[in-house]
């Protein structure tokens, strides 16, 4: 199946800089809905089968344009939710970005790293992988679903899943608001990513390179 992970839309947490995980979160800013809207116009030539959601407000809202173009329902679903900031919540210093951020990459060598008060590699891998694995349950294998999830969660994810992706690649190649990462594959045969775009679908226009936004940006 081919799933179109796509990055929420703009909110004032990734405006800010702010660490922003807990549920359900903030809405979308004005540039952010701008995003959201221009979505349907990008995915014009994409079959989709199936809109999927996580729990927190901004990937509900951007999912809403598409859904509405397409005559779908999104669908909710546990465990795509951004990875959990825990003490670093809220946070916009560069210390916790740091933190949060390094955490988050030196799970390619010890899954047993944990941000302080949040979550470890494995309780990631191990939420995002079980939903996935339901998400493919449901459909063919000739599917196409769109799966609208978060910054660290989406790179992280699939880089770690992809055969033909490693940790470098996840390190330097970003993903701002509303960008798409296409994967390819199976839960059973692997996962292979076949499209990765690191700007907002509309292009560099629905950008806003003055936003600080840490889970966007490569490595620090």
């Amino acid at each position: 199946m081919r799933i179109l992970f796509i990055r929420h839309a703009q909110t004032r947490d990734n405006v800010s800089g702010a660490i922003g995980t807990a549920v359900p979160g903030p809405e979308l800013t004005e540039l952010g809905e701008r995003q959201a809207a221009a979505i349907p116009d990008a995915l014009d030539s994409e079959r989709i089968d199936a809109i999927y959601v996580s729990t927190m407000l901004r990937t509900q809202l951007t999912a809403d344009p598409l859904a509405r173009a397409r005559a779908l329902t999104p669908r909710m679903i546990d465990g795509i939710e951004e990875i959990a900031a825990g003490s670093l919540e809220a946070r916009t210093d560069p210390d916790a970005i740091r933190l949060y951020m390094g955490t988050i990459f030196s799970w390619w060598n010890d899954f047993d790293g944990r941000i302080p008060g949040g979550e470890d590699g494995n309780e990631f891998y191990g939420r995002f992988d079980l939903a996935v694995g339901a998400i493919a349950a449901e459909h063919p294998d000739d599917a196409t679903v769109v799966v609208v999830s978060h910054g660290a969660a989406i790179r992280t994810w699939v880089s770690w899943s992809s055969q033909n992706l490693d940790a470098e690649f996840s390190r330097v190649h970003q993903l701002d608001n509303t960008s798409i990462v296409v994967v390819e594959g199976s839960p059973s045969a692997g996962w292979q990513t076949t499209y990765w775009a690191g700007e907002p679908v509309g292009g560099a226009a629905l950008g806003d390179p003055s936003a600080v936004d840490p889970t966007a940006d490569i490595a620090p």
